[in-house]
């Protein structure tokens, strides 16, 4: 399966590392140029939690016209960016080809598909983390399972043969057919640790340490629960903080989660799709998320406190 990584960052590059082990074709694409004259010139470095590097030898580019028609494109760029990048990426889509969008937070899939035709796109969450540590170097500090299906929740062949081949390269990978849920999911806990993260300046394997941050987490979840109900989700609290709770404890020390790397790197976070889905959300359906709002409101405060002064 031919296959292109929108996105060489953390998660891209985690991917792709698995997924060089697969022998089909892949390459890597992304618009940062030291990102790929690395990985181009050196291989792609990935750390595990026990400190052992090892390089993989993957294509990449900065030219996505330069691939060729894909099978397989999957989207791992910042929200903010998806439109620009698929937008780039048009060429590389033939009659056949899949959309895999495995990014965090909610409203991708309809992003992309206004773009490339929903019927193109896949939708999936994933439970690996990963640190930049510089130009094609990556800490994957924690790994867990891979869901991906079809948004209306049938069961394709597609979905089945994309998974099929993700698992050939070592990731754990379900299909589903319940991706909202799953999507919601991963949506509660990116709401619950992603924010507090970077309020507190606390990488996420610490946060359980603090009771203040436990009961900040709880309130945000609460709030994400009552939304997920309200929108026939079924979400429920004590599950998804035992998930939380679980995945936290199995973090590597010094785990960064995307929003704190995105504060220290001075780049916009994605806190409009996962906490301000929230709130959005909330409003629709005439529900108070007080505690989503805030943190918010904090970090686009911070985010605007970390612009170059004009």
């Amino acid at each position: 399966m031919k296959t292109a990584i929108l996105g060489a960052g953390a998660m891209g590059s985690v991917f792709g590392s698995f997924l060089a082990k697969a022998g089909d074709e892949l390459v890597l694409i992304d618009v940062a140029k030291p990102v790929v004259d690395a990985i181009s010139s050196r291989g792609l470095i990935v750390r595990d939690k026990a400190g052992n590097d090892k390089s993989f030898r993957i294509s990449a580019t900065t030219e996505p016209r330069s691939v060729g028609v894909v099978d397989l494109l999957i989207v791992f760029v910042k929200c903010y960016h998806t439109e620009a990048a698929v937008r780039s990426a048009l060429p590389l889509l033939g009659d056949n080809s899949v959309v895999l969008s495995l990014q965090n937070g909610w409203g991708n899939a309809s992003r992309i598909g206004n773009l490339v035709g929903p019927e193109k796109v896949l939708v999936g969450v994933s439970y690996h983390s990963a640190t930049a540590l510089g130009p094609g170097q990556v800490f994957h500090g924690g790994q867990g399972p891979t869901y991906l299906g079809e948004l209306d929740g049938s069961v394709s062949e597609r979905a089945e043969k994309v998974a099929s081949f993700l698992a050939s390269g070592g990731i754990e990978v379900q299909t589903s057919t319940a991706v909202l849920k799953d999507i919601w999911s991963k949506l509660a806990l990116n709401a619950a640790t992603l924010p507090t993260s970077v309020l507190a300046r606390m990488t996420a394997d610490r946060l359980l340490g603090s009771p203040d941050m436990q009961e900040l987490m709880r309130n945000l979840l609460q709030e994400v629960v009552a939304v997920a109900n309200a929108r026939k989700i079924d979400l429920n609290f004590d599950e998804r903080w035992s998930a939380i709770v679980r995945l936290l404890k199995q973090l590597a020390p010094n785990t960064k989660g995307s929003m704190l790397q995105d504060i220290e790197q001075k780049r916009p976070t994605e806190i409009d799709v996962i906490n301000g889905a929230i709130v959005e959300a909330g409003q629709s359906l005439e529900i108070l998320t007080p505690y989503n709002c805030a943190v918010v409101n904090l970090v686009k405060a911070l985010e605007t406190g970390l612009r170059p002064e004009k």
